[in-house]
């Protein structure tokens, strides 16, 4: 991909931040970091965040991605967290406000995180299964792009019906999603993002204020098909694997509500389809993805929106998606191994590569907070793993920015206070 940054209206901030000692005390601490990138999700993070300020670091710059993107975490964390900033995937699709208010009639509340990419996932893999004509997953990889990227008519949220009505006819179907124009790369990527540049904002009734949004632009393309035999009278089917429970279920929980509203407007339209769903909760675990999986696998669904977490959704792709010639469309794994899966392009994301979070986080990381040095703690998997080394070697190379120290950490330790210290050690 060839991202291009669009720098206009970005806010610059002023000043580095003061580093001080790791336990409590005020002294300084020579060599360590300006800030800390912490790469992980809810439910490790409220004990890590814990530690942090329990360590008397609150004064403390950090910088985080999408997977702590949770309203509920300043709460309980017990602490307004106004020393942190994060990036994230931004619903900045021609069509978001459509979606909006869909969710909110359905739920009497506002989407979060990952939400719009969940309902453009379910929605692609509805409509390209529409122009399949049949609940077969290599008929239905096929028309994947031919339903999401040009030329086409353009369909949204709002005229979602039609535009699976237009599907199951052949005819040319170009979607335009709430998260983004939802057009797919040869990798099956978004070949185009935006990022949210946010702060947590608990007085307020969203959680979030959103500081920036920055966008990015590449080339759609990759193997379609010529024409859709389609077809009415018929059920589609359509698994979601996304968790429930485990690190990720506060985030999962919303995703999941929002995967649900494309299946119920074709189900509660006059048309002569049905869509059948299965929902499989994957604990934010390996296992139990797994499992989830191949239940909805031998359940029949030919095509699976989910996993959500990059940790889950690399074995899930490599032993279940492609060995059954599965569609698998994940709304929220961002790490770049998906990107190089081989996977006989049986395997799509409605979210954007970490690519280009890394880019976002490092250019965060020097203009906004000023930043000259950082070190990373991130969760030990291929999302943690991958992101810290994509904001360091941005940060390094593009931003002449010092990485300190990158430390993993495990999910569902009792006390981070030794990787924090190790972390932010000089």
């Amino acid at each position: 991909m060839s991202p291009k940054i669009d720098r206009r209206d970005y806010l610059r901030g002023v000043g580095a931040a003061t580093t001080v000692g790791l336990m409590g005390n005020l002294q300084q601490q020579d060599g360590g970091p300006d800030m800390l990138v912490v790469i992980g999700y809810p439910q490790s993070g409220i004990q890590l965040f814990r530690d942090l300020y329990g360590m008397g670091r609150g004064d403390l710059d950090v910088l985080v991605p999408d997977g702590l993107q949770d309203t509920a975490l300043p709460n309980q964390v017990g602490n307004p967290m106004d020393n942190v900033t994060g990036t994230a995937p931004a619903p900045a699709g021609p069509n978001r406000q459509a979606f909006q208010q869909l969710y909110r009639d359905a739920y009497d509340s506002e989407p979060g995180v990952f939400t719009t990419q969940s309902y453009d996932s379910v929605a692609i893999l509805i409509l390209a299964n529409a122009a399949a004509g049949e609940n077969d997953g290599s008929a239905i990889r096929q028309q994947m792009r031919r339903v999401a990227n040009p030329p086409g008519q353009d369909f949204g949220p709002e005229n979602f019906v039609d535009a699976v009505r237009a599907a199951a006819n052949g005819d040319d179907v170009n979607y335009q999603g709430a998260s983004s124009v939802t057009n797919f790369d040869e990798n099956g990527d978004m070949a185009s993002a935006s990022y949210n540049v946010w702060q947590f904002a608990p007085q307020t009734d969203e959680g979030i204020e959103v500081v920036n949004t920055r966008r990015f632009e590449s080339n759609a393309g990759g193997p379609a098909a010529n024409n859709a035999p389609g077809g009415m009278g018929r059920t589609i089917r359509v698994g979601i694997l996304l968790p429930e429970t485990g690190d990720l279920g506060s985030v999962g929980t919303p995703m999941i509500q929002a995967s649900r509203i494309p299946i119920q407007q074709v189900n509660d339209a006059d048309i002569d389809l049905q869509v059948q769903t299965q929902v499989e909760d994957t604990q934010t675990a390996r296992q139990p993805a797994l499992s989830g999986a191949n239940a909805l696998v031998n359940a029949g669904f030919p095509a699976i929106s989910g996993p959500a977490s990059s940790g889950n959704n690399i074995p899930v792709s490599s032993e279940v998606y492609i060995q059954n010639n599965v569609v698998g469309c994940s709304p929220s794994s961002t790490a770049i191994t998906v990107t190089r899966l081989q996977d006989d392009d049986f395997v799509f994301r409605t979210a954007p590569s970490d690519i280009l979070q890394g880019q976002v986080m490092a250019q965060v990381a020097s203009e906004r907070i000023g930043a000259s040095s950082a070190s990373t703690l991130f969760v030990n998997n291929d999302y943690g793993q991958q992101l810290s080394n994509q904001f360091a070697e941005s940060f390094r190379q593009d931003h002449d920015g010092q990485v300190n120290n990158q430390v993993a950490f495990n999910i569902g330790e009792s006390s981070y206070s030794s990787v924090i210290q190790q972390a932010l050690g000089g």
